[in-house]
């Protein structure tokens, strides 16, 4: 297995969106709604910060183009911008739900223009219950997918022409072809079809090399994927959750989750780092007009 050291030394019940941020890796522990911040990695394990606690279940956020410590968040159900000064969150906007079922926000990301992409999940999982959704930088909602179980991942090639996005009961990774000036998506096709006896396709990131990075819930793993979707490598991890991957320069950053294990484990719940040559990209910033 591939060097591992602890980030930080907390223990999260679902820690999931990190995101490189200047000189911080950013990360959410969604049912306790905390938003969290460490140091990008030194090599020292240093306690998690605290930057805001919200009353519902924080999915992930992203920077805010021009507003330093103001975090666009997908929480509860819908979207919030989080005030990491005070810790306060001031509600933007509310999706149309796809499901009668209680459901909540799940992995968000902003891209190249400054939308926000967030997908959601009914709080039971039940089939078809999730969707996804686009914020835009004038504040207007769209419900871009349906029938969706749990969207997870959404990630952007660097150009910004293709997202990728995994259904994660469903095993399924599929990519689609983006317009960048309207943010419509096309051409929907299969990405990655993952085995459930490997997990489940978590989160998603694009590094440096244009090449596509997956966490394995469940299967105790990460994977890197070329660009046309073959299988580049897979990387062992000792949490046996692996929610989200973050690559902060040449270092790779896995949340994990302990949510549902009766017997977790010393590093389920962790915040991992590895080192894999790879190098990363910086979170992009939404716009708030």
């Amino acid at each position: 297995m591939t060097d591992v050291t602890d980030l930080a030394p907390d223990r999260l019940e679902l820690g999931e969106g990190s995101r490189w941020v200047a000189d911080r890796v950013v990360l959410v522990d969604i049912p306790a709604g905390r938003l969290l911040s460490a140091p990008a990695p030194t090599g020292k394990s240093q306690p998690l910060t605290e930057l805001a606690k919200l009353p519902v279940p924080l999915a992930a956020v992203a920077p805010i183009a021009g507003q330093p410590g103001a975090w666009l968040a997908a929480a509860g159900t819908g979207f919030a911008v989080i005030d990491e000064r005070t810790g306060e969150a001031s509600w933007l906007a509310a999706p149309q739900p796809v499901t009668d079922r209680p459901w909540r926000m799940n992995d968000a990301v902003a891209d190249r223009a400054g939308r926000f992409w967030a997908g959601s999940m009914a709080c039971d999982q039940s089939p078809r219950g999730g969707a996804l959704y686009r914020l835009d930088p004038d504040g207007s909602v769209h419900t871009v997918l349906r029938d969706l179980t749990i969207a997870n991942g959404p990630a952007f090639s660097l150009d910004g022409r293709v997202m990728y996005l995994s259904d994660t009961p469903l095993g399924h990774v599929d990519r689609f072809d983006v317009d960048r000036a309207t943010g419509e998506l096309s051409n929907r096709r299969p990405f990655a079809r993952i085995d459930p006896e490997h997990g489940s396709p978590d989160g998603l990131t694009v590094d440096a090399e244009d090449h596509v990075w997956m966490a394995l819930f469940g299967g105790a793993a990460i994977r890197r994927y070329r660009p046309d979707g073959t299988l580049d490598r897979v990387v062992p991890v000792p949490a046996r959750q692996p929610t989200s991957v973050c690559l902060v320069g040449e270092h790779v950053v896995v949340t994990s989750s302990q949510e549902g294990l009766t017997d977790p484990g010393p590093h389920d719940g962790a915040v991992l780092v590895l080192h894999e040559g790879t190098t990363g990209v910086e979170a992009l910033p939404a716009r708030v007009d």
